[in-house]
């Protein structure tokens, strides 16, 4: 008898399989260029469930651009430091790559591996502690931008306008991600471990990121009398901690996980025939230690292995390859064979 995290896993391993299957179906066949000469004469309105009775997403309208404005600060001689320059790819690496590359996405949305629950659980903390919705949530948008990607439904294709690919969405309600139906559709599995309804509950997910917060700031604090012998010492150092170890990476990685939805489906070149205009964006990619070889991703999106060419950097799978030589996890995805079939020319 199969335990009911183990049917819950095949169900979950099924309805990936069946997805992917209908990718292919519908794959339009177009060669590149003209793909994207369709794709740049388009312009596709909101989603069907974004209009009048939609409500405006006020945390987002007033917090982004706060957080924004927090940038000035870091021109002040009390704030600025190169160490918190350098913390910026380091923090990404650690709570962007991690949590959200091989946590959100290629884990729990696509299910492009598998490892001891503890560490999913691990793994969906450290993407929780950017300030990109919980672990639910995320999925629900995520498999819904597939299923329907550059497409009306998609919730942030950027053929609406490149703000809302990259930001706008976020602004006001799409019922298309928000409902019970679409939780249920798009993040059962998910939401049939009580770790992932807890966090949903209270908004326990964003108190996350108020935790990690709270522990940069005690650890400045604490990290700077020790150094200085003053409390003034110790408010400054932990102030600088809590903006360049927070605030300044989570700006960070918000864009260059937002440029993904934006500029990986605008610029950028196409290995693969795919029924989108995903591309492969080189800045994307660095930025996001891999997920910017977005039209490699389209093309098999149930892959661990983003990165297809030799010269296709991804950290975030080698940290994958990493974790299973250590036997930390299982199963990895790797493009299917069928793949070099749709490859096209050489960028």
């Amino acid at each position: 008898m199969l335990s009911i995290q183990q049917q819950s896993q095949r169900q979950t391993d099924d309805r990936l399989e069946a997805n992917e299957r209908s990718y292919d179906d519908t794959r339009i066949a177009l060669d590149q260029h003209s793909y994207a000469t369709i794709t740049r004469s388009w312009r596709l309105p909101r989603p069907p469930l974004v209009d009048e009775q939609s409500r405006f997403i006020w945390p987002y309208i007033v917090g982004v651009p706060l957080f924004h404005l927090a940038i000035l600060a870091a021109y002040l001689p009390y704030v600025f430091s190169w160490w918190g320059i350098a913390w910026l790819p380091i923090g990404n690496l650690l709570f962007c790559s991690l949590g959200i590359g091989a946590g959100y996405h290629r884990l729990l949305t696509h299910r492009g591996f598998k490892c001891p629950l503890w560490f999913e659980h691990f793994l969906a903390l450290l993407g929780a502690c950017n300030l990109q919705e919980s672990p639910a949530r995320w999925v629900v948008v995520h498999r819904l931008h597939h299923q329907h990607s550059d497409h009306e439904p998609d919730p942030h294709t950027p053929l609406v306008s490149w703000f809302w690919g990259h930001v706008g969405w976020l602004f006001i309600e799409n019922r298309g991600t928000t409902s019970a139906e679409s939780y249920h559709k798009y993040a059962g599995d998910i939401l049939s471990d009580p770790f992932y309804m807890r966090l949903e509950r209270n908004l326990n997910y964003f108190w996350v990121y108020v935790v990690q917060a709270a522990l940069f700031l005690t650890a400045g604090l604490i990290a700077g009398v020790f150094l200085t012998g003053t409390a003034a010492g110790g408010l400054q150092l932990g102030v600088r901690f809590l903006l360049w170890g927070v605030i300044y990476r989570t700006i960070f990685t918000w864009h260059v996980t937002w440029g993904v939805n934006s500029a990986a489906h605008l610029w950028g070149y196409r290995n693969y025939d795919t029924r989108e205009n995903s591309r492969n964006n080189w800045l994307i990619a660095l930025g996001t230690n891999g997920e910017g070889w977005h039209n490699n991703h389209h093309a098999d999106p149930r892959s661990a292995a983003h990165g297809h060419r030799w010269w296709e950097l991804d950290v975030t799978y080698a940290m994958i390859c990493l974790w299973e030589r250590l036997g930390l996890v299982w199963d990895v995805v790797r493009p299917t064979e069928s793949l070099p079939k749709r490859r096209k020319t050489s960028p």
